[in-house]
């Protein structure tokens, strides 16, 4: 059997001083080697209930989602040993905190190099567009877009993600599809849903269908 795959966590997070605390709570610590908080210049305790608990806490005074996932994969490719799995759990989604194992689990037993954790309940009207639009052009049929996911960090650096708001989490998913990377989706337990920027999501479709 393989060795255990080195897994870190990242938690973005924006004035999400309620729910970050069970969050880091529940997360898998033994099977884990750290969890890094990039806190999007909140206002409330955030950057302190990190500390708390044992979180590394970097800042992203830009605030934007894409911006604070790029500043923990900067973080962690200046380690002297880079994860072999990274692990984006955003701060409102402590239910999220128990599946980290589940997400994993497909990189570690086959390889699997995206695996999207897959919310339940009903669809907005504007994700069911976008993974329409996803499977029309590019043939890949994700259940949704959700920001909870688990991929090896090579295939990450090698996606070369460039999106620094709202629009990262459906840039990495038709990066994903664009370059042929092996993906699995993880159904959760409980969900919690916000709409995602359709403009810049419908943007990355796009620019990525007419790109060689």
């Amino acid at each position: 059997m393989p060795p255990a795959p080195l897994v870190d966590v990242v938690v973005p997070a924006r004035d999400h001083a309620a729910s970050l605390g069970p969050l880091l709570r529940d997360l898998p610590h033994r099977a884990i080697r750290s969890v890094v908080v990039v806190d999007r210049a909140s206002t409330d305790r955030t950057a302190e209930i990190a500390r708390d608990a044992g979180a590394l806490v970097l800042r992203e005074p830009n605030g934007g989602y894409g911006a604070a996932c790029q500043r923990a994969q900067a973080h962690f490719g200046a380690l002297p040993r880079v994860p072999d799995v990274l692990v984006f759990v955003p701060g409102d989604r402590p239910a999220a905190a128990s599946a980290v194992l589940a997400l994993v689990a497909p990189i570690a037993e086959r390889g699997v190099e995206l695996v999207l954790g897959a919310e339940t309940g009903r669809r907005r009207v504007a994700e069911r567009l976008i993974t329409t639009m996803i499977d029309t052009v590019y043939r890949h049929r994700w259940s949704g877009v959700g920001p909870v996911r688990a991929l090896k960090f090579p295939a990450l650096v090698a996606l070369g993600m460039r999106d620094r708001g709202d629009g990262w989490d459906v840039e990495m998913l038709v990066r994903a599809v664009k370059l042929g990377l092996s993906c699995d989706e993880v159904v959760l337990a409980d969900a919690h849903r916000e709409s995602k920027a359709l403009g810049r999501a419908l943007l990355h479709i796009l620019r990525h269908a007419t790109m060689r």
